[in-house]
């Protein structure tokens, strides 16, 4: 062997030294991450919508869901049961938070979630425990401002598993979720090992919205930002049978006067533009698409409403979040959905009414009952109000007697 010269032992050798430093190097960085309670290959996603409906003075109103039946899967779980909440009235419905988690490796997490003022009402999988335990009556939340939560404990992420998921025939637009990359999940539930590609939950609560929005007389609409931080995105719709319009802003200081959008834009317009701003707030593209082909037919059907991002204050605040060990990296992104009385919805329904028109105030579906509420208190035509009221009742009966007009 000349001088300087080596073996393939030595090379070998010199490969697994080299190789061992690598992974002490990894083994270190894994401690180093455990030892601040979080782990360093795990990243969380979440997305999510607060919906809520302005009364006349532009604050939110609390509502009843109950004209539609539900949209999920017959294995959703549900607080005490699944007739519950068609008569829980709220300001806020918090719909289809989902949470995704990335993974390169098998590892366990725990989450925790509890939601101020209200009720963490359907889940899926299993929860570990729920609060509040005991019965709860169907009464406005304002009356006694509970907190509800729910756990999951001793989650498996299992990257790369192909088992496969809950499928029923009855479409849903719960499965609309689970077209992304994120890490498959096992909980264990009481009927054995369930899967999901995330952690579902839905809501109701009795905390004040983010945004309060008022028609004004020259139809335009007011905007007031009330969470204390900018709104980064903004979208004023409308729609009125196939006829679209929408406004976007850019960001949302404390206050802006809106002029309603002229009806001459497209679904497809406006889909694009929110999936834009979905993205630029931290959801991966597939996640994005998932959020937007989950809700597109109810963010865009008949009436007006402000789409916007909640500013993340605010999600932190009434829906705190823990994940333990903590990723490297939690972004939320909930979509704000504030339903409007705008002037050409409200001349359309006013329209609908005094003609018996049943298929346009279909359109408006469980958001119906509210709006003509909204429309009752302010009617100082009593014909007019007569008519209201006999609307309300007709197809209301069973909630009548608990949710009386004055």
């Amino acid at each position: 062997m000349k001088a300087g010269g080596g073996t393939r032992n030595d090379a070998v050798r010199c490969t697994v030294q080299e190789y061992s430093l690598f992974a002490l190097l990894v083994s270190c960085l894994a401690l180093a991450g455990n030892a601040d309670g979080q782990q360093a290959t795990l990243v969380a996603h979440e997305w999510g919508t607060f919906t809520s409906i302005a009364g006349n003075t532009g604050t939110a109103v609390q509502w009843y869901p109950w004209a539609v039946p539900s949209d999920l899967p017959t294995f959703v779980e549900h607080f005490q049961s699944s007739n519950f909440k068609p008569l829980l009235s709220g300001t806020i419905r918090m719909e289809t938070p989902v949470l995704y988690f990335y993974s390169p490796q098998e590892t366990r997490v725990s989450v925790h979630v509890s939601f101020s003022k209200g009720l963490i009402t359907e889940w899926y999988p299993h929860v570990t425990r729920f609060a509040p335990s005991g019965n709860a009556q169907n009464i406005a939340f304002n009356q006694k401002e509970p907190e509800g939560s729910v756990t999951w404990e001793s989650i498996a992420l299992r990257p790369g598993d192909a088992s496969s998921l809950l499928l029923e025939k009855e479409g849903s637009r719960y499965y609309a979720a689970r077209a992304t990359g994120s890490t498959p999940l096992f909980v264990s539930s009481p009927g054995g090992q369930q899967r999901e590609k995330f952690l579902f939950y839905r809501g109701v609560s009795s905390e004040n919205s983010p945004l309060t929005a008022r028609a004004v007389t020259n139809g335009s609409v007011h905007v007031e930002n009330v969470s204390g931080e900018p709104v980064a995105r903004l979208f004023l719709f409308e729609r009125l049978g196939k006829a679209v319009g929408f406004r976007s802003v850019a960001s949302l200081g404390e206050t802006a006067t809106l002029e309603m959008p002229e009806l001459n834009d497209s679904v497809a317009e406006v889909s694009e533009a929110i999936l834009s701003a979905l993205m630029e707030q931290g959801l991966y593209p597939d996640e994005a698409r998932a959020m937007l082909e989950t809700w597109k037919d109810s963010w865009f059907e008949e009436g007006a409403r402000l789409l916007y991002v909640v500013p993340k204050g605010f999600v932190d605040r009434i829906l705190p979040l823990s994940i333990s060990p903590a990723p490297r990296e939690i972004t939320r992104v909930f979509v704000g959905r504030l339903e409007l009385l705008s002037t050409k919805t409200r001349t359309a329904i006013e329209s609908a009414l005094a003609k018996g028109d049943e298929a346009t105030l279909a359109k408006y579906s469980r958001f119906l009952e509210p709006i003509l509420r909204i429309l009752f208190e302010e009617e100082p035509d009593p014909v007019k109000a007569e008519l209201i009221r006999h609307r309300l009742e007709r197809p209301y009966t069973p909630v009548v007697a608990q949710a009386q007009i004055p």
